[in-house]
């Protein structure tokens, strides 16, 4: 019988250099990155809360800017970590596709960035806050959450609307309760045969005695305009718009009035459209 032949033998030492070698790489990545993130992190994080905090930014903002912290500190470790460990090459290869794939998100993600930016500038700016009624647009809701991409409102019918910062950023917002105090107008029109006098008192009187109407400043209803059929007079409270419902009052002011108007006989007449609220 023929002998068996025998393959070449395995020499496992001339892998073990290789394999130290390689585990000696990591390690050392593992190290450094360990090091170099624990250590930048601590001080880069504390700076820029600090920083932020003594300048009196909103915490939202200072949140998503630790948050932006730790990813470019991460970023930057990682870099450190593959330089001291010989992947030089390997990072060349990943930082140039990287730099690909941030164009390319960048120009897919314009909106993106925008509706970002604009929600740090209204959360630092303030325009608005959480509870506030607002208005832009040709629509109106009360502010629920302020997020970095969008702003969600509850409008007055219980609808819940979901607007990019972007949108709010750019438009013309009117706070209805960012101050103090806030004027209730209506316009009121009567027959040209009708006393003004008697007209303005009831209307002053009756607005006087809602409950939420600031007695300064007092309750005014001076001749706003002469239609073709009406006299208009506005009627003009002022209401403490954290306190009291703008809708509420101007609802209450409207009824009074109708119903004092009715019993005194005064003739109502419609004003003209653009006048509605009193001017």
């Amino acid at each position: 019988m023929l002998p068996l032949q025998q393959g070449p033998a395995i020499d496992f030492q001339q892998y073990v250099p290789a394999l130290i070698d390689t585990i000696t790489t990591i390690l050392t990545f593992a190290i450094v990155f360990f090091v170099v993130y624990r250590i930048g992190r601590s001080v880069s994080v504390r700076a820029v809360e600090k920083s932020l905090h003594r300048r009196g930014f909103d915490e939202t903002l200072i949140g998503f800017a630790v948050s932006m912290t730790v990813i470019v500190t991460t970023v930057f470790a990682i870099a450190i970590a593959a330089t001291i460990a010989g992947f030089g090459t390997v990072l060349a290869a990943f930082a140039t596709l990287g730099g690909a794939i941030t164009l390319a998100v960048g120009f897919a993600a314009q909106d993106l960035l925008a509706n970002f930016v604009a929600g740090v500038f209204i959360i630092q700016d303030k325009p608005f806050a959480v509870g506030d009624w607002i208005e832009w647009d040709g629509k109106d809701g009360v502010v629920r959450e302020i997020q970095m991409r969008v702003t969600k409102l509850d409008t007055f019918d219980n609808e819940l609307v979901t607007v990019p910062n972007s949108d709010l950023a750019n438009a013309a917002v009117v706070n209805n309760v960012a101050n103090d105090r806030r004027r209730v107008s209506v316009g009121f029109g009567i027959g040209y045969d009708d006393d003004i006098d008697q007209a303005r008192n009831a209307i002053v009187e009756e607005g006087a005695r809602i409950d939420g109407a600031l007695a300064d400043p007092e309750p005014t209803a001076p001749v706003t305009d002469l239609g073709d059929s009406a006299v208009v007079l506005s009627g003009r409270i002022w209401i403490d718009p954290s306190e009291r419902s703008y809708a509420v009052i101007r609802s209450q002011f409207v009824e009074a009035v109708k119903e004092r108007f009715d019993a005194e006989g005064i003739d109502i007449r419609r004003p003209a459209a653009s006048l509605k609220r009193g001017g």
